[in-house]
C-alpha cells in the first residue's frame, strides 16, 4: 500500500472516529499503535513510548502546570471581579465604555491568566450580566466576551506559544515578545469597533447612570487596592522574562508562588483554594498532555513511514510561490479549527509544515504568531467554536446558544484583518525580538 493511499486511510479514520465523539488523544494514539504494530510489528511499539519520552524530557515543560497553577490563583482569588470594578468606573460616561473596559480587563488578565476557559466563564459572570442590565444590545456584549477572553493566548504568557516553541525548537522569550504587539493591535481593533458600532448606535451600549459612576476621585483609586499585588505579580513575570533575569520555567514557578502570596495577602487563601487549583492543574494538564502524547506518537509512526517526507513534498508542490503555500497552511489552521483543537492542530500540521516554511525562507517565531492568530479565529467559529461553549455554561438565563454563534461574526471578520496585516508585514510580530534580542 502507497503513502498516499495509507494518509487518506488516516484522515478517513480520524475523521469517523471524531465524529463518533472519540476525544482526538484517544483516536490518534490509537491509530499510531495500529499503525505501527501492522507495518512494522509490535516491537516497533517502542516508537511511541520514545516519542513521548523525547518530548516531555524538556525542562521548559515544566513551565505549563506553573503557568496554570498561576491563573487558578488569580481566578480563585477573585481578581477578575476586582479588576472589572476597579476599571469600569473610570469609563462608565463614554458610551460603549463598559465594553472597552471589558476588553482591557481581558487584556489584563489574560497577562495574568493566559487560560482562554477559564477568562471567558469569569467575565461570562461579571461583565455580561453588568452588559445586559444596562441595556447593551446583547449580541455585541456577547462578542465582546467571548473575543475578548480569547485574547489570553495573544498575550504573554501564553500556553499555545510554549507548545509551540517546543515543537519548532525556537526560543519561547521571543515568542512572548513576538506575540505582544499583535495581541494589543487585535484588542485595539475590538476596543475600537465598540466605540464606533455604539457611537453610530448609542441604544448598542448605554453609559454607566450618574448614580453608579459619580464616585469620588479617592474612591475610584481605593478600587485598585485590591488588584496591585496581583498585577504586579504578572508584570514582574514578564519583566524578568523579557530582561533575561529567569528561564521561562524559573519566571512561571515564581509566578505561580507570587499569585499565591498575592492570595494570602487578599485573604481568600486557603486549604480548600490550595486543593482546587491543584486539582485543576491537574486537570488541564492531563488533557493537554493526553493531546500532545496521541498526535506526536501518530506524526512519529507516520514519520517513520515517510509519509512527512510524502506530505511535504505534496504541499510544496501546490505551487512556485511561496505566498500561496503560506495561504494554504492557514487555510488548513483554519479548517482544522471547525472540528478540533489548538493542541491537535499544533502537532498534526508543525511537523510537515515547518520544514517546508523553513526552505521558503520564512521566519518561525512569526509563523508562531501566524499560528497563534489563526487559532482565535478558531475560538469563534462554529460547530466547535471552543469560546462559545465556555460561555453558554456561564451566560444568564435567556442566552441561548444560537445567539452566541451568531454574535461572533464581526469579530472573526477582525481577527481576518488582524491576520493578514501581520502576515503582510511580518516585522509587527518581529520588531520587539529584535529590539530586545538582536
Amino acid at each position: 500500500m502507497d503513502i498516499g493511499t495509507i494518509t487518506l486511510l488516516i484522515i478517513a479514520a480520524m475523521a469517523t472516529l471524531l465524529m463518533m465523539g472519540v476525544p482526538l488523544a484517544f483516536v490518534s494514539g490509537s491509530i499510531a499503535v495500529i499503525l505501527a504494530v501492522t507495518f512494522f510489528g509490535p516491537n516497533s511499539l517502542f516508537i511511541v513510548a520514545s516519542r513521548t519520552v523525547d518530548f516531555i524530557d524538556s525542562f521548559a515543560l515544566i513551565a505549563v502546570p506553573m503557568f496554570v497553577i498561576m491563573a487558578s490563583f488569580m481566578e480563585k482569588s477573585g481578581v477578575a471581579k476586582d479588576l472589572y470594578r476597579a476599571f469600569h468606573v473610570w469609563a462608565g460616561s463614554l458610551r460603549g465604555g463598559i465594553g472597552v473596559v471589558t476588553i482591557f480587563v481581558a487584556v489584563i488578565l489574560g497577562a495574568t491568566t493566559g487560560i482562554i476557559g477559564g477568562e471567558i466563564v469569569l467575565l461570562g459572570l461579571i461583565a455580561l450580566p453588568q452588559m445586559l442590565r444596562l441595556g447593551y444590545d446583547k449580541k455585541l456584549a456577547i462578542g465582546i466576551i467571548t473575543a475578548g477572553g480569547s485574547l489570553g493566548t495573544m498575550i504573554p504568557p501564553s500556553i499555545i506559544l510554549i507548545f509551540y516553541g517546543l515543537t519548532a525548537e525556537v526560543n519561547i522569550s521571543h515568542l512572548f515578545l513576538a506575540t505582544l504587539i499583535p495581541g494589543l493591535m487585535l484588542a485595539s481593533f475590538y476596543a475600537t469597533y465598540v466605540l464606533l458600532r455604539c457611537g453610530l448606535n448609542p441604544a448598542m451600549g448605554p453609559a454607566l447612570g450618574p448614580e453608579e459612576r459619580d464616585m469620588p476621585l479617592s474612591e475610584k483609586l481605593r478600587l485598585f487596592k485590591g488588584v496591585a499585588l496581583p498585577v504586579a505579580v504578572a508584570g514582574g513575570v514578564l519583566v524578568s522574562i523579557y530582561a533575561g533575569l529567569a528561564s521561562i520555567t524559573e519566571s512561571a514557578a515564581l509566578g505561580a508562588f507570587g499569585a499565591a502570596v498575592a492570595a494570602w495577602a487578599r485573604g481568600t487563601l486557603s486549604y480548600a483554594m490550595i486543593r482546587e487549583v491543584m486539582v485543576q492543574a491537574l486537570r488541564t494538564c492531563g488533557m493537554v498532555f493526553w493531546l500532545v502524547f496521541g498526535t506526536n506518537a501518530l506524526i512519529g509512526v507516520y514519520n517513520l513511514m515517510g509519509g512527512i517526507d510524502f506530505a511535504s513534498t505534496m504541499l510544496a508542490g501546490v505551487s512556485d510561490n511561496p505566498s500561496v503555500i503560506l495561504a494554504v497552511m492557514v487555510g488548513v489552521f483554519i479548517l482544522l479549527g471547525f472540528f478540533i483543537d489548538w493542541i491537535g492542530i499544533l502537532f498534526l500540521t508543525m511537523p510537515i509544515f515547518l520544514p517546508v516554511l523553513t526552505e521558503l525562507g520564512y521566519d518561525p517565531i512569526w509563523f508562531g504568531i501566524v499560528f497563534n492568530l489563526s487559532m482565535q479565529i478558531a475560538y469563534l467559529t462554529p460547530p466547535f467554536g471552543p469560546a462559545c461553549f465556555y460561555l453558554k455554561g456561564a451566560a444568564p438565563e435567556g442566552v441561548t446558544l444560537q445567539d452566541i454563534f451568531s454574535a461572533q461574526w464581526p469579530f472573526i471578520g477582525l481577527q481576518i484583518i488582524a491576520l493578514a496585516i501581520v502576515i503582510l508585514w511580518p516585522d509587527l510580530s518581529l520588531w520587539l525580538p529584535r529590539l530586545f534580542y538582536g
